[in-house]
């Protein structure tokens, strides 16, 4: 179990802020200082010392219990690993050659809708009904499967492209499911890969979700992997490493005069407005996702 207290988690903002500085060689003086005097306030804050955190069960929620509820608001704007991670993956695909092609946790079909442009013939699978009616909708001449991503619905050697985004921190174990994108892969097809990095994990922890079965708040278990653990997966495999791109969070604006958001009544990414200057201190300029283009091995591999 896990205690997310909003006082616990803007005093470890603080101090990677601090970390991160003297790591980087920006903490000067001033920097050191306003951060301790921040620290001592937020300590002596009525708010912060008298709001409740919460104690929350890992694994009483589903990634499709998750995937329900964000169905409708997926593609909203303002989502930031989505808005940092697409244009890369799309500029990937502008330099694949026009095929059959596979968008593997396909969500709602963002990442369908751009290979269906670009001329490929493509397939959707995702094991969440909610985000395929959502792709449905979208694309009415594409096929869409419910699958789950160890047994695709293909045969073997049946796509040029396999593109996987945001997906892979769902599953405990990457081998058997590059294994399935390198059977259903033609020998030289490309492999596109784009999940939430390691770094980001620990400055934005995964935020509970409403009760589960068992009456507690729920934590989504993730899986936030270093980069050799999707090398060691892959090579094995066939797999060749054509490019690989940690595109960083860029900076935002918290305005340090605005008086901040009322306190939540639970942990939420809003408690960054209670120290702006230490977020934008931790969390600028950090990797979010990784991207990753893999090529299998065989005929036609350039």
């Amino acid at each position: 179990m896990t205690y997310l207290s909003p006082l616990g988690y803007l005093l470890g903002v603080e101090g990677a802020a601090l970390l991160r500085g003297f790591r980087e060689g920006s903490a000067d003086r001033a920097f050191v200082e306003a951060r301790v005097a921040e620290i001592r306030a937020l300590l002596d804050s009525p708010a912060l010392a008298h709001a409740e955190g919460v104690t929350a069960t890992e694994g009483t929620i589903s990634a499709a219990d998750v995937y329900r509820s964000w169905a409708a608001h997926y593609d909203a704007p303002g989502n930031d690993m989505i808005d940092i991670e697409q244009p890369v993956v799309r500029r990937i695909l502008d330099g694949l050659p026009i095929g059959a092609a596979l968008d593997a946790a396909c969500g709602t079909g963002r990442h369908t809708a751009y290979l269906h442009r670009l001329g490929h013939r493509v397939t959707g699978v995702d094991a969440s009904p909610e985000m395929l009616a959502r792709a449905r909708e979208r694309l009415p001449d594409v096929d869409f499967h419910e699958a789950d991503l160890h047994r695709l619905p293909l045969p073997d050697n049946a796509v040029d492209t396999v593109v996987c985004a945001l997906a892979l921190t769902h599953i405990p174990d990457l081998a058997p499911v590059l294994a399935e994108f390198a059977r259903v892969l033609r020998p030289g097809g490309h492999l596109v890969v784009s999940d939430a990095h390691l770094l980001v994990s620990y400055l934005r922890p995964t935020l509970a979700r409403p009760p589960g079965p068992d009456g507690r708040p729920s934590l989504l278990t993730e899986y936030h992997r270093p980069l050799s653990a999707y090398l060691a997966a892959a090579l094995p495999l066939g797999f060749q490493v054509r490019h690989c791109e940690e595109p960083l969070r860029p900076r935002h604006s918290l305005d340090p005069d605005t008086a901040p958001d009322p306190l939540p009544t639970h942990m939420s990414w809003d408690l960054l407005r209670w120290c702006p200057e230490a977020s934008a201190a931790a969390l600028d300029d950090f990797p979010i996702v990784v991207v990753w283009h893999f090529q299998l091995e065989g005929d036609g591999q350039c």
